[in-house]
């Protein structure tokens, strides 16, 4: 029988990369001649990836953003953030015993993240957490990505694991609509990236920390999604 895997988000999930999201987004408002934004601000802007993010600030500060400014102002995010990985990021606390407890359970891991795949890659390297997952997909890892379920079905895949075998963890309404568009429960952190409690997406259960993410939880809403 295929083992069981369990799929995470990677910003604001398993890992707060904030602060270098944040600086890297900054850079390139500067060259864009905005106002920096401010931590408190930054849950607004994140989550489906640096060219989102710059989009998303540009229109609160409602200016006009062209297709080429948009390209050079990503590839200044990209550079930036690239430059510096690790920089501040590091796993939330009790991932790395979460991981431990799923390894031990028997549990294939993997990341599905709207993050580039290479940046996902260098940044889990980067925390020495590489050998712990079977599979890192990223937004430009298949043709499609998060909300599309396709992007959490073949991450499963490619991580030789069987979807209805499977739980996600993330944290915003993009992860919880991916899940549920491909008919697998889904446990949102409520410390991640979003501006509205993730509770309102109607996740399978909702954790504060990772304590509380345990194989035992994972069998029991695997189970119920199976009925």
């Amino acid at each position: 029988m295929t083992r069981p895997i369990i799929v995470f988000d990677l910003d604001g999930t398993l890992i707060d990369t904030a602060p270098d999201l944040l600086d890297s987004l900054n850079h390139s408002l500067a060259a864009s001649e905005l106002t920096a934004v401010d931590e408190a601000g930054f849950r607004r802007f994140v989550g489906q990836g640096g060219r989102v993010m710059i989009e998303r600030a540009h229109t609160a500060q409602q200016k006009s953003l062209g297709v080429e400014e948009h390209d050079r102002l990503l590839k200044l995010f990209l550079d930036h953030y690239t430059l510096n990985i690790p920089g501040k990021s590091r796993p939330y606390p009790g991932v790395v015993e979460a991981i431990a407890r799923f390894e031990k359970a028997g549990y294939l891991l993997a990341i599905c993240t709207n993050k580039y795949e290479a940046n996902s890659v260098a940044l889990i390297e980067a925390l020495g957490l590489t050998r712990h997952f079977a599979a890192i997909a990223g937004q430009d890892t298949f043709a499609f990505r998060k909300p599309d379920p396709r992007h959490l079905t073949e991450t499963i895949k490619q991580a030789g694991g069987d979807p209805h075998r499977a739980l996600m963890v993330g944290d915003s309404q993009t992860d919880i609509d991916t899940a549920k568009a491909a008919g697998i429960p889904v446990v949102a952190v409520d410390f991640g990236y979003t501006d509205r409690h993730v509770r309102e997406f109607e996740p399978s259960a909702v954790i504060s920390h990772f304590d509380a993410l345990t194989p035992d939880l994972a069998e029991r809403l695997i189970a119920a999604a199976a009925g």
